[in-house]
C-alpha cells in the first residue's frame, strides 16, 4: 500500500506524516540552512529587502507544517514599527558639568528634546557590576522619563548605547543616560537640549500557532530563534563581504521550523505551541521584545529559545547547554525526559558572558517566565562568530539534527501539560 501526499494549491503544501528520523536529519537541516544562509539571502540584515525574503521563506515553511497564523490574521507576520533616530545636536549642563555626545546618550522617539531640573523625570543609577545593556533596556521599556547616572567603570562601553538610541520602539518617554559619578542633592541644576532626525521603519516577526486542547489550551509553550543577521559589510581577507549567519542564527530558525513539523504531526500538545522567528535581534532584541509584550507572562509556561547550535559544544557531540539553568527547574525536566537517550544538557559554562540576558529569551525571563536559551557555541573561542565565515559549510549538520531531536524529546512533557517548570525569580533579574 502506498501513502500519497496531496499537494494543495494556493501555495500551501502539507507534509506527509513522518517519523522523527525523517524530520530530524542532516539533509533536512542542510536544506533549511541553505534556504536561509546562502549568499543569495545576503545575510538577512534588518531593514533590508533580504530579511523580507527570508520572512517569506519562513512563512512558506510554517504553512507547509500546517500552523495557524498569528492572531488569526491573513499572514504569519507579526508586524511592528521601529523608530530610527539620528542625533543632530546635543548640549546642556548638569550642575555646571557640560553635557555633550561624549558623556550623554538620549533614548527618545521625540525629535526635539528639552529638559531641565523642573521636568517630570525620575533619577536612577547604573552601578558598577550590573549588565549595562540589560539595565538600559529595562529603563527604556518601563513608563516614565528618567535621568540615569552611569558609573564611570562603563566608560569603554558607554558609546555603544548610541546603538540602542538609534534603533528603538516608539515611546512618549525620554531616557537620558549620563556617564559620571554624580551625587545629586535635593537641589541641582540641569538643562538639556537635543535635536534628532526621526524615521519610522516597519519590521515583522514570523509567528505560527499550533492550538492546544482542553483545559490547558490557554497556556503557551514557545519555541523561538532569530532569523536576522548582519547583512553585507566590509570584505574580510578572503574578499567575502556577506555575513551569512548560518550558525547565528539560521541554526535556531531551522530548529524552530523542524520542531513545528514534528509537533504538528505528533498531535499531542495540550498546551498551545507558538513557533516564533524573531527579527532585529542583532540590533537590540527588538523583535522578541515586541513579541513578549503581546503575551500575558503568567500564561506562558515555558520558552525554548534556540541560538547557535551549529557546532559541537565543549563536551562534544550529543550535548548542549541551557542558559540560566539554575533559575528554574526547566533544565532538570528536560534532562529527565532525555534519560537513556545518550544526549546531555548542561548548565551554561560561560556565566561571565551573561548569556541568559543576551538573547531573545530575556524579555520574558525578566517577567518570571522560565525562558531559556539552548546553545552549543563555544563563545570564548568561536572564530566564525559575526564574521563572513559563518557559512553552512562550517556547520556540523548531523549534530544539529541530534540537538533539535533532543529538544523535541526533552520538551514533550511540558508540551503535553504533564510538567510545569518553576518560575524565574524576578527579584534576581538584572
Amino acid at each position: 500500500m502506498r501513502i500519497v501526499c496531496f499537494v494543495l494549491l494556493l501555495g500551501s503544501v502539507r507534509l506527509c506524516a513522518q517519523g522523527p528520523d525523517a524530520i530530524f536529519n542532516a539533509g533536512a537541516v542542510e536544506s533549511l540552512e541553505n534556504m536561509l544562509a546562502s549568499d543569495a539571502m545576503r545575510g538577512r540584515a534588518t531593514f533590508t529587502p533580504d530579511i523580507e525574503r527570508a520572512a517569506d521563506s519562513i512563512e512558506v515553511q510554517f504553512r507547509a507544517a500546517g500552523l495557524r497564523t498569528w492572531n488569526g490574521s491573513a499572514s504569519y507576520r507579526q508586524p511592528f514599527t521601529m523608530i530610527r533616530a539620528k542625533m543632530d545636536s546635543l548640549h546642556g549642563d548638569l550642575d555646571g558639568t557640560p553635557l555633550n555626545t561624549d558623556n550623554t546618550v538620549v533614548i527618545s522617539s521625540v525629535a526635539r528634546i528639552q529638559m531641565d531640573e523642573n521636568s517630570d523625570f525620575k533619577i536612577a543609577v547604573i552601578n558598577a557590576g550590573e549588565d549595562l545593556r540589560s539595565t538600559v533596556q529595562k529603563f527604556v521599556t518601563v513608563q516614565g522619563n528618567h535621568l540615569v547616572f552611569v558609573d564611570t567603570s562603563y566608560s569603554k562601553n558607554f558609546p555603544r548605547l548610541n546603538r540602542l538610541a538609534g534603533q528603538q520602539f516608539g515611546s512618549a518617554y525620554t531616557n537620558v543616560f549620563v556617564l559620571g559619578d554624580y551625587h545629586i542633592g535635593s537641589h541641582f541644576s540641569f538643562h538639556l537640549k537635543a535635536y534628532q532626525e526621526i524615521a519610522k521603519s516597519d519590521l515583522a516577526n514570523v509567528v505560527g500557532i499550533l492550538p492546544g486542547e482542553g483545559e490547558k489550551q490557554g497556556e503557551f509553550v514557545i519555541f523561538s530563534g532569530h532569523y536576522d543577521h548582519l547583512g553585507v559589510r566590509k570584505p574580510d581577507a578572503r574578499g567575502d563581504s556577506i555575513y551569512n549567519g548560518a550558525n547565528d542564527d539560521a541554526s535556531g530558525t531551522t530548529a524552530v521550523i523542524l520542531l513545528a513539523r514534528y509537533y504538528s504531526q505528533l498531535h499531542k500538545n495540550r498546551r498551545t505551541l507558538v513557533f516564533a522567528a524573531f527579527t532585529a535581534e542583532e540590533i537590540g532584541e527588538f523583535g522578541s521584545q515586541y513579541f513578549s509584550s503581546q503575551y500575558d507572562p503568567d500564561k506562558v509556561v515555558a520558552m525554548f529559545n534556540i541560538e547557535m547550535i551549529g557546532s559541537p559544544s565543549k563536551w562534544g557531540e550529543n550535548s548542549a547547554f541551557i542558559t540560566g539553568y539554575e533559575r528554574s527547574d526547566m533544565g532538570k525536566i528536560m534532562e529527565n525526559n532525555l534519560t537513556g537517550s545518550g544526549f546531555t544538557f548542561y548548565p551554561d559554562p560561560y556565566p561571565t558572558q551573561n548569556l541568559f540576558y543576551r538573547s531573545d529569551n530575556a524579555s520574558l525571563a525578566r517577567k518570571g517566565v522560565p525562558a531559556h536559551t539552548i546553545s552549543t557555541t563555544q563563545i570564548d573561542i568561536d572564530k566564525t562568530y559575526h564574521t563572513p565565515e559563518d557559512e553552512v559549510s562550517t556547520l556540523d549538520l548531523k549534530n544539529m539534527a541530534a540537538i533539535i531531536h533532543a529538544i523535541a524529546l526533552s520538551s514533550r512533557t511540558i508540551v503535553e501539560g504533564k510538567d510545569t517548570p518553576s518560575r524565574v525569580d524576578t527579584s534576581q533579574v538584572h
